[in-house]
């Protein structure tokens, strides 16, 4: 009987990185990082809710820092160097969004569902604490706030 040589880990490649003000597309990140060499992709699609913390939301307004795109870019790499994936992507929407709009898009492939998975998860965290936009809520009841990175 004979045993099937290990798979060598592979270091995954980031296929997409952005910070833009345009409506964003699950299916251009899916694209993306879609690969033969990939048996799963899984997405993270952050949306706009109504609702944060018990108080109604109107809208809100991401702002990005000028080093936002870059600091996207590094951690994208950071997760592609340390999971067994294939392909990375990222795209964070700033401007006004309003209720149900896509703020965050992530797609990650690799050749089996766990890694993407936690891939994904390591991906769109890492986003939230180390990428420098800010979220300016507007609230039904007419006040608003800033949120800082790192405090969702």
């Amino acid at each position: 009987m004979t045993t099937p040589a290990a798979t060598p880990a592979r270091t995954g490649s980031v296929r997409l990185v952005a910070v833009r003000e345009d409506v964003l597309d699950p299916a251009e990140l899916i694209a993306a990082v879609s690969d033969p060499e990939a048996g799963g992709i899984d997405v993270f699609l952050g949306a706009v809710r109504d609702h944060d913390h018990g108080r109604g939301v109107d809208g809100l307004e991401y702002v990005g820092h000028p080093t936002a795109a870059e600091r996207l870019a590094e951690v994208a790499a950071e997760v592609a160097e340390e999971f067994d994936v294939v392909g990375v992507a990222a795209v964070h929407r700033v401007g006004r969004l309003e209720i149900g709009d896509l703020a965050v898009v992530c797609a990650v492939s690799a050749a089996h569902r766990p890694e993407a998975f936690a891939a994904t998860r390591a991906l769109i965290d890492r986003l939230k604490e180390r990428v420098p936009i800010w979220k300016h809520q507007q609230y039904a009841d007419g006040a608003e706030d800033w949120v800082e990175p790192g405090s969702c």
